[in-house]
């Protein structure tokens, strides 16, 4: 089967037990969980049996071996995960307010995994890797902007394939040589995987058949359109398929879209129907939000068939 890696943040989660406005007063919390939107995604893709691996890094302390060792005990290949002697394992801390909107802390810049290098364990990694998944959120610097299209370039060389999740905001694209470095990306990339208006943020089009248009004529083979609530579709040149979403109860949806996004990839790559790995991408997501706690929801396909047959195909 082929090999998929990805390149980002490995971190810790940490959760306010009680709802409310942020962080300004003493409260109890509930943690340390393993976390990391990279991270997330290729536990995701190893709990289906995908072999698969992450470029990072983790500070010599409890967090960093927390992480690495729910990693690798899930079977992700974590060879080229680092070490950082000086710097600690990045976190994050989070509390939901009423409405369902989260206020974040993060030390992710000044953490280990904010400087990952090109190790020679991340080369030999690189050299092992099929498939390449991109995460806009790991694209915070231009050593990772850098190391990214590398890896891409390498995969590409020896006839792989890589997918781009985009994950971007507006502002972001303002940053020097940002917009420019996305669009490399996407000429690297095969399949794409972005959400809501993310699909027309980086094309000149205004509108969802020019964007594709668009985006099909740089190359890229597959877009997968998620859309929230409302599913997700997947278009190529030949069908457009839509899945709705899953009605289920929410817990935590940290990382239900990295989830969606694994489990999508790994379906893709195995050569699944559209229709079906649509579905069982669908069924990945609606789990993840059952459980608390950012990487506590990946599925194996037991599970993903266990959910499927209590709820059939969404109404």
């Amino acid at each position: 089967m082929k090999k998929i890696i990805v390149i980002g943040e490995i971190l810790v989660e940490i959760m306010a037990d009680q709802i409310g406005d942020g962080f300004l007063t003493p409260l109890a919390l509930t943690g340390p969980f393993p976390s990391g939107a990279p991270a997330i995604f290729i536990d995701q893709v190893a709990k289906l049996g995908q072999p698969c691996g992450i470029v990072s890094s983790v500070g010599c302390d409890d967090f960093g071996r927390l992480n690495i060792s729910r990693l690798q005990s899930d079977g992700v290949d974590v060879s080229a995960i680092s070490e950082d002697l000086t710097r600690p394992t990045g976190t994050a801390f989070v509390r939901y307010r009423q409405d369902g909107s989260r206020d974040f802390i993060f030390n992710i810049e000044h953490s280990a995994c904010g400087q990952v290098d090109m190790t020679q364990a991340a080369q030999t990694l690189f050299d092992s890797a099929d498939h390449l998944h991109v995460m806009g959120s790991s694209l915070s610097s231009p050593t990772f902007i850098e190391l990214n299209l590398r890896a891409a370039q390498l995969v590409k060389r020896r006839g792989g394939s890589v997918s781009f999740d985009p994950n971007l905001r507006k502002e972001m694209l303002k940053k020097d040589g940002m917009r420019q470095a996305m669009h490399q990306l996407l000429d690297q990339t095969d399949l794409f995987l972005p959400s809501g208006d993310e699909l027309t943020l980086l094309t000149e089009a205004s509108n969802e058949d020019d964007a594709l248009a668009e985006l099909f004529g740089k190359g890229i083979s597959a877009v997968v359109h998620k859309k929230g609530s409302k599913g997700a579709t997947f278009h190529d040149l030949q069908q457009s398929v839509t899945a709705r979403a899953f009605s289920v109860d929410e817990i935590d949806p940290t990382g239900a879209g990295d989830c969606f996004g694994g489990a999508f990839a790994t379906y893709w790559l195995r050569g699944t129907d559209p229709a079906t790995a649509l579905l069982r991408a669908s069924a990945s997501g609606a789990l993840a939000v059952g459980k608390r706690g950012p990487m506590e929801g990946t599925s194996n396909a037991e599970e993903i068939d266990a959910f499927l047959r209590h709820h059939g195909e969404p109404a």
